[in-house]
């Protein structure tokens, strides 16, 4: 039995995953687990895509690579994708979203190739990663909130610690 959540923050690249997390990981003691990062630093990955400008992820090796980590609870997810976590790894999902003209911005400043940049959009207008969390979890774990401005992380970041505060009440042994 976990002592302590484990949330993953998805959304479109460009959303505000890294700085909800980070910004988590301070308040709530929770810690920031960079998919990336773990895809970079323990090779999980089947090499890189010059096009995409990205790493091609070996999902059966992440999920090796992060499974005990994972069971022990305490963790924020940090990644674009939910759907490849078991169920009974996951307290909470949150789905960032952002307007299509501002994500394109944050996606420009990135100097992400066209076609990355596309991908993204599309992915975002069709709410793709919304309903790959609505399809993998249950729906009263499943939040979907925006993310366009900064009085909206904070307000996000508030509504996240509150919930942290009530599981770890809840799950108190």
């Amino acid at each position: 039995m976990r002592t302590q959540p484990n949330i993953i923050i998805t959304g479109t690249p460009g959303v505000g995953k890294t700085t909800h997390c980070e910004t988590l990981a301070q308040s709530t003691g929770l810690k920031h687990l960079s998919v990336n990062e773990v895809v970079k630093e323990r090779g999980c990955h089947d090499g890189y895509d010059e096009e995409l400008k990205s790493w091609i992820v070996d999902e059966d090796k992440l999920l090796d690579a992060i499974e005990d980590e994972a069971k022990q609870g305490g963790y924020i997810i940090d990644w674009h994708a939910c759907d490849l976590f078991p169920k009974s790894w996951i307290d909470l999902v949150v789905v960032l979203r952002v307007d299509s003209e501002q994500l394109y911005d944050r996606l420009k400043s990135r100097d992400y190739p066209e076609a990355k940049l596309q991908e993204n959009l599309d992915s975002e207008i069709m709410q793709v990663l919304l309903q790959e969390a609505r399809d993998s979890y249950d729906e009263e774990i499943v939040v979907e909130l925006s993310s366009n401005t900064t009085d909206d992380m904070e307000s996000n970041v508030e509504r996240i610690e509150g919930w942290v505060k009530q599981w770890r009440e809840d799950n108190a042994q």
